[in-house]
């Protein structure tokens, strides 16, 4: 099992963008991008939950080299609730539904573009999702993450400088 890295979200990025999926970075990866020092195992994306953006997603994904069988191409067209891809290039968790976030809708309009191309929920949500999932490991997290955010504030930054690795 290999750690999130900044070349996976670019390709990612890179692919979505051109097929049109509609999407935000959440979780831990998502909060790598505002440059939380960490590693996680797997990506955790936020898809818009219609049909069309299921179809884009799919279309997406095989280009990115995923291999779909029809009942998983089910799931993301009416937007399973979660989604784990564990047959591709990187784990990837296709999250429809995120504890603690009301609507993609919502998400998006409290989102930030990182580096001007990678589209993250802002901090706030991603907090709250590990929050409500209430899960061990969210748990250990959420003091460094709230943290994190508290710091970001106080020095007026919405994200720290990254370098691509």
């Amino acid at each position: 099992m290999r750690s999130f890295s900044y070349k996976q979200g670019e390709r990612l990025t890179e692919v979505f963008s051109r097929r049109g999926v509609e999407y935000l970075f959440i979780g831990k990866s998502g909060a790598i991008f505002y440059g939380f020092p960490d590693t996680t195992q797997d990506t955790d994306i936020f898809p818009a939950k219609n049909p069309e953006n299921g179809r884009k997603l799919i279309s997406a994904l095989r280009e990115l080299g995923y291999d779909l069988n029809p009942e998983m191409e089910r799931d993301l067209i009416v937007g399973k609730d979660f989604v784990q891809l564990r047959n591709g290039p990187f784990d990837l968790d296709l999250v429809f539904a995120p504890d603690g976030i009301e609507t993609f809708a919502e998400a998006q309009s409290r989102s930030l573009m990182i580096s001007g191309q990678f589209p993250v929920a802002s901090l706030d949500d991603i907090i709250a999702s590990k929050r409500a999932a209430n899960r061990p490991r969210d748990r250990e997290s959420l003091p460094r993450l709230e943290a994190f955010r508290d710091y970001l504030r106080s020095h007026n930054l919405t994200a720290l400088p990254t370098e691509p690795s």
